[in-house]
Parts: structure tokens; sequence; C-alpha cells
């Protein structure tokens, strides 16, 4: 554990999501001493004793950072690559062609790395430097890495990941164009994870692994207050969330509950974890007896691919709480999905990205929604990282010379 000195009272405690035992922000800490991972707990009697709604409408950042005094640092870096503030786009076809009362896509695509996972880097090098923290270690299937990549490069920190060999050559590419050490695995991103915890332990460096460290699910759920804020803090009915090791869905589920705390929303959204068949370990256990049992992974959606979700309580905990449900998708239905959501919203995402349009798909026709009903998609990673997989449901034409014969 590393100190961190004058934390601002606004945090309380930390809590642990399986026993509840609760701990100061100081020494900060990855886990709870039963291994289980960490909630962020604050201050919000006073909190909503000093920041409104009202406050909130009267900042001109739109980045995310705008969340500032519900979020786990003390200050927000003095210049920033404009995280966040990402569109909330109402497609009404898409609405009436699958039965719902409104659809809408948050884009998360539009982030400097091209993915949701900035958020939750520009939140933990932040809390690395307020630290102290110069080197930052990472395991990641490719998103998380090139994120920090960029971010690291943008800060001025020392980027250390470790990715699974298999990753998008795209994706290994990018994080070696920001200039970060990269260490391919021969193995899984469990593998990798486990290999990054111990070089983080052995040379003291910041872990930007997503599935211990519970500063980055702070960050992650700032889509969730973009998405309450962007409706006018009328909360969606569904948000369909593309599910790995859980970190994304936990997060979404902090930022509406952390707003319910504050008293500036009544209800919880229902939350839909989006998983592929051949990696689903957290739906699984939300069919059965609800403990997660490793499975062995195997999809072309490289970014929710996870044998064993080291943030697997915060899913489960964010379905069940929120009157939600799990849904499994196989890879044709995420590639189908993913060919006609760029069709119809011009949103090109990654596989992983898709499954949450392919789990919306598969949820209206198992009726699972209601008529009546507000639904949201998170799409999470442009399809720029991974065009070979885009390249499955797509034929180039042949080239031409002459328009002599072209049936237009």
């Amino acid at each position: 554990m590393v100190e961190m000195k004058n934390q601002k009272p606004k945090i309380i405690n930390v809590q642990c999501v399986s026993c509840d035992a609760k701990y100061d922000i100081e020494p900060f800490r990855y886990q709870c001493d039963c291994g289980e991972n960490l909630d962020i707990i604050y201050d919000y009697a006073s909190i909503s004793q000093k920041w409104t709604k009202q406050d909130l409408a009267k900042n001109p950042d739109r980045s995310h950072w705008r969340y500032l005094p519900i979020l786990p640092v003390k200050n927000a870096p003095k210049r920033t690559m404009q995280i966040g503030g990402t569109p909330l786009i109402p497609f009404a076809k898409i609405a009436e062609e699958f039965g719902v009362s409104e659809f809408f896509v948050k884009d998360d695509t539009r982030n400097p790395s091209g993915s949701l996972k900035d958020r939750a880097t520009d939140i933990g090098i932040q809390h690395a430097t307020e630290m102290g923290e110069n080197t930052i270690v990472a395991a990641s299937t490719g998103n998380a890495a090139a994120s920090l990549s960029a971010l690291s490069a943008f800060y001025g920190k020392n980027a250390i990941i470790l990715a699974p060999a298999s990753a998008p050559k795209a994706k290994l590419t990018q994080i070696l164009q920001y200039g970060a050490t990269l260490f391919p695995v021969n193995g899984t991103y469990d593998d990798a994870f486990a290999l990054s915890m111990k070089i983080s332990e052995k040379y003291g460096f910041y872990s930007r692994s997503t599935g211990i460290n519970p500063i980055l699910s702070e960050g992650k759920k700032t889509v969730g207050l973009e998405i309450a804020e962007q409706l006018n803090w009328n909360v969606p009915d569904l948000i369909f969330v593309p599910t790995g090791d859980g970190c994304i869905i936990g997060g979404v589920y902090k930022s509406f509950w952390d707003l319910k705390k504050l008293g500036w929303i009544d209800k919880m959204p229902k939350l839909v974890a989006v998983q592929s068949e051949g990696s689903c370990a957290s739906v699984n256990a939300l069919k059965n007896d609800g403990k997660i049992e490793p499975v062995s992974s195997n999809t072309i959606a490289d970014s929710i691919s996870v044998d064993n979700p080291a943030d697997g309580t915060k899913a489960l905990r964010a379905v069940k709480n929120s009157d939600g449900f799990g849904i499994t998708v196989s890879d044709d239905e995420i590639l189908t999905a993913q060919k006609e959501l760029s069709e119809k919203t011009g949103i090109f995402t990654e596989p992983a990205a898709a499954s949450s349009f392919a789990g919306f798909k598969k949820a209206t026709e198992s009726r699972k929604i209601e008529k009546n009903e507000t639904v949201v998609i998170l799409a999470t990673g442009t399809g720029l990282k991974d065009i070979p997989a885009a390249q499955k449901k797509i034929e180039i034409p042949e080239a031409i010379d002459s328009i002599e014969n072209l049936n237009l």
C-alpha cells in the first residue's frame, strides 16, 4: 500500500463489496483483506450541500472533470485531453423498428484513444500523480493499454503494458506508437493480469488494472453521470453494457447509486450485462447460484474476453440491485450487430462494443423490454481498432476502370 497525503474529506472510507469491511482512504489500498474489491464511499450529505445540479449546469467544462466533487482525487489536471462529454445520440427509427419508446447510443468511441477506457485512465493517472507515482503498469486485451499509453504520453508518465500476444495488431501498434513499454504475453488476459500484479508488487509501480483498482471504476462511472445529465436527470429504463471483467457495468451502477445518494434521481436504471457466449462467466453466475466459475474464453470480442472476471462481484451486484439481467450473444450475432449498427447510425464499433446492440436486439426478440421503455446502449470502442473482425461481414468490390456496366 502507498500513502497519499491530504485527501479531501469528501471521501468517508472505502468499503469491501463482499464482506463490507471499511478502511480509511489513507494509506491507499487496492483490495480488502479478504481479497475482494473495494468501493469509494463519499460524504454525500456534505457534498449535496455544496454542489447542486444548478452548479453543474453552470460549469463550462464539458469533460468528465465537471464531476470532480464525486471523483476520488483532490484536483483536476491543469491540462487535459478532453475526455468524456461524449454525445448521447437518439435514433428514432431504431426505436420504432424494435418497438421501444426511445433508443440512444452513448458514443464513447470519440474519446482520445477511441474507447471508454480513457475515463478510467485519466482519473487513475491523476490519482497516481497525487500519490507521487510516475510509472504505471496495466494488463489489458488492448483498449485499456492503448488508453494508458496515449494518456501517459500526454501527461509524461511511464507506461508498462502486458497484453495477450493474440490481441489485435492495431491495438498493439497503438500501444507502441505512443511509446509505452509493451510485453506481449503468451496466454490470456488473465495471465497478463497476474503478471502485471507481480510487476506492480515487486517494483512498487501504480497499477492501472481495472480488475482491482477502485479508482478506475470511479472513472468509468462518469459515463453514467453523463447519461443522467444528458437526459435531464430522467433515468433511462435500461442500459446495455458490454461486460468483461465487470468494471464498466460496476462503474455505471455506481454512477446512479451516487446520484441517488445525492438526491438527484429517484430510481435506478435496469443494467443489462451483455457477454459473448464464448466468455460468459458473469452471466452464467446470474443464471445459476451467483458464484462465478472461470471459463475458457474464446470470442472475437477481445475486449470482453475474460476467463475469470476480476470485478465480477461488482458486475453481479450491478445487475441484481438494478433489477437488470444478463444476456449472451454469439460471435456471429456480434458481427452482424456491428455491421447493422454502423449502417443505421454511422457509428463504427469494435466487436465488444457492438455486443451491446446485439444484446439489445436479442432482448427485444425475447420480449424482455416493454414498448414504453427508454433504452441506452454503450458504444465503448471504435471499430478501427480491429478492422479484420469487421471484414468478416463485408466483401470489398472488384476494381473498375469504366462506368459502362455499373448497376446503380
